[in-house]
């Protein structure tokens, strides 16, 4: 972190410290001043600081003695659950002045979060046609482009000059979530065109539109995932992406602030897949908000999963007690084989799902990955295999056959972990399901199993036992 960062976040700390001693002593203005000394990112975040050390009251009496521009903004950076908090304790009136005032795309996601009943009463307020507009987005799939989309962009006809579309831009750029790229459209309103605020204010001012607008762009449907729309963002590199519904009309754009949270979301399931967690709830929470009860919920299924899957690891146990029994020492090393599978299960795994995500790596991919994947698998089971020669023959003074036996399992073990971390997410993908599912303990308890059976047919092999 750097020393600028280090002293703002001190200072943050040290207004927070006077903060909390103004509302000790009832000084909310004080309190307020020194809030405002700071942008409405920050004051959204010292607002939530504030209610959970001293509770809701003091942030509602503080958030109603904002300006009411400052309090706009600093509504839109708080998370929903704050937001939902907020509105439960201010008047209908204030509500209806703030979510009228929010930009169109926050304004649906705080419509979302609330109750029914308050949603038809602010809806009452609300003119007409963004009354429309607004039930015409709350219908939108959830998690699809049209759910995510704002209406507020510049639109431009072919038959424009440049100076009259900067005319137009100069009226109405205030309301629009970006005027940096601009769509051209027809008189049906379907989208024929893009054109960069940069090409119009650079080109002759009695240039027609048509004659400089790009009509090869990407553009994406209403119905579209927006794990999609992400994965696209990410390849064309947009600050914006049109959104058209099935008559390739525009109706909206998603920019990249607003990517970047699903982007964020995104990873955040994908993590907690891959580990095992399975959100229930499709509950958007942090860790501190999600009761006792709900993290046990989000986590019991893979280990029960997980729980059955080790009777087989017992099972093979049992089938090799004889064996164990007359040379005992082979017990010593179970634990580290199953390990070192599991984890290099689970590092192949973590490797190819990421590249699935990131599209480095496709399904057709098998052959050159599963080649790869052994190459490794020898290298690094070759390596280890020679640290635990070293270690078995010398530190432990076992027989060379006991250390061959458990040097020559490693790297098999190691070998096909990595092809079974590596192969799994790809077959899953290839049946079109997500390979975040296949959680990284999964993969762990199949590799345990093999790694037994592996090390047990090297000591028959061997040992001859």
């Amino acid at each position: 972190m750097s020393n600028l960062a280090l002293d703002r976040n001190a200072l943050i700390d040290a207004s927070m410290e006077k903060i909390h001693e103004y509302l000790s002593e009832k000084k909310y203005f004080l309190a307020r001043d020194e809030l405002l000394k700071y942008n409405e990112a920050d004051i959204a975040e010292m607002l939530e600081d504030i209610s959970d050390d001293l509770g809701l009251r003091n942030t509602v009496i503080l958030f109603r003695l904002l300006p009411k521009d400052v309090c706009v903004e600093v509504f839109s950076y708080m998370s929903s659950d704050d937001q939902v908090d907020i509105i439960s304790e201010i008047t209908e009136k204030e509500t209806s002045y703030i979510v009228g005032e929010l930009d169109f795309d926050d304004k649906i996601d705080i419509l979302e979060e609330l109750p029914a009943n308050v949603v038809n009463r602010i809806l009452e307020k609300t003119p007409k046609n963004e009354r429309r507009k607004i039930n015409t987005f709350l219908n939108y799939p959830e998690n699809s482009a049209g759910s995510l989309m704002t209406p507020e962009f510049i639109s431009l006809k072919k038959d424009w000059t440049t100076s009259e579309a900067l005319d137009h831009i100069r009226k109405v750029g205030t309301d629009a979530e970006t005027i940096y790229t601009c769509y051209v459209r027809d008189n049906a309103w379907k989208l024929i065109g893009i054109v960069s605020l940069s090409t119009l204010v650079l080109s002759d001012p009695d240039t027609k539109i048509n004659d400089i607008m790009r009509t090869e762009y990407v553009c994406e449907s209403v119905t579209t995932d927006q794990e999609k729309v992400s994965d696209d963002f990410k390849k064309y590199g947009y600050l914006a992406m049109p959104i058209v519904d099935k008559e390739h009309r525009l109706v909206g754009i998603i920019t990249v602030d607003d990517i970047l949270e699903v982007m964020e979301d995104e990873a955040t399931e994908d993590i907690e897949r891959m580990n095992g967690v399975i959100d229930l709830d499709n509950s958007d929470k942090e860790y501190l908000d999600l009761s006792v009860w709900q993290h046990a919920r989000n986590r019991l299924p893979w280990l029960l999963i997980l729980m059955v899957a080790y009777i087989f690891t017992g099972m093979i146990i049992s089938r090799f007690e004889n064996a164990l029994s007359s040379v005992i020492s082979l017990v010593t090393y179970m634990p580290m084989l199953m390990g070192t599978g599991g984890n290099c299960g689970s590092q192949a795994a973590t490797l190819i799902i990421r590249g699935i995500a990131t599209d480095e790596v496709e399904t057709e991919d098998w052959i050159k990955v599963l080649w790869k994947e052994i190459r490794i698998g020898a290298v690094i089971g070759v390596i280890l295999s020679a640290v635990n020669f070293i270690r078995v023959t010398v530190l432990d003074g076992e027989s060379p056959g006991i250390a061959l036996t458990v040097c020559t399992a490693m790297i098999m073990i190691v070998i096909f972990a990595k092809l079974i971390g590596s192969m799994i997410p790809l077959i899953v993908k290839k049946i079109r399901l997500d390979p975040a599912l296949i959680a990284n303990p999964a993969i762990s308890s199949v590799s345990d199993a093999v790694a037994l059976t592996i090390y047990f047919a090297m000591a028959a092999m061997i040992l001859k036992i």
